[in-house]
């Protein structure tokens, strides 16, 4: 069983920073990517930023491109979510993600409880 732990989430200005971060419970060479997600009231779920475990390709949804940063710590089985240029359309729970195989949407395996980011005007 692999459990992934968000943390980092919490209230922010506009245009300001937070930094998230997952550590997975288990090594992740087992894993083709891992991802964030978020969701806000009464949306959708939203892919927002995934990263390739074994060579470091991202994936940015265009609502953050430019702003957000994945990046991975190979050695200490974690992934992390630079938020920059903060906007109040960013307030969502924010899910860490893992996958097996691939790296669509569709291809996450294991979630976290999710970290809430809350960005005011």
């Amino acid at each position: 069983q692999v459990q992934l732990v968000e943390s980092g989430g919490g209230l922010a200005q506009a245009g300001g920073s937070l930094r998230l971060s997952c550590a997975a419970s288990r090594r992740t060479f087992s894993f083709y990517a891992m991802g964030w997600f978020r969701q806000a009231p009464g949306k959708e779920r939203e892919y927002v930023a995934g990263i390739t475990w074994n060579t470091g390709i991202t994936y940015y949804a265009d609502s953050v491109k430019g702003r957000f940063i994945i990046s991975r710590e190979n050695a200490k089985n974690t992934v992390h979510l630079q938020t920059n240029s903060l906007k109040p359309e960013d307030t969502a729970i924010y899910y860490c993600a893992a996958a097996v195989r691939g790296w669509s949407r569709r291809d996450y395996d294991y979630w976290g409880q999710g970290t809430q980011v809350t960005v005011s005007s």
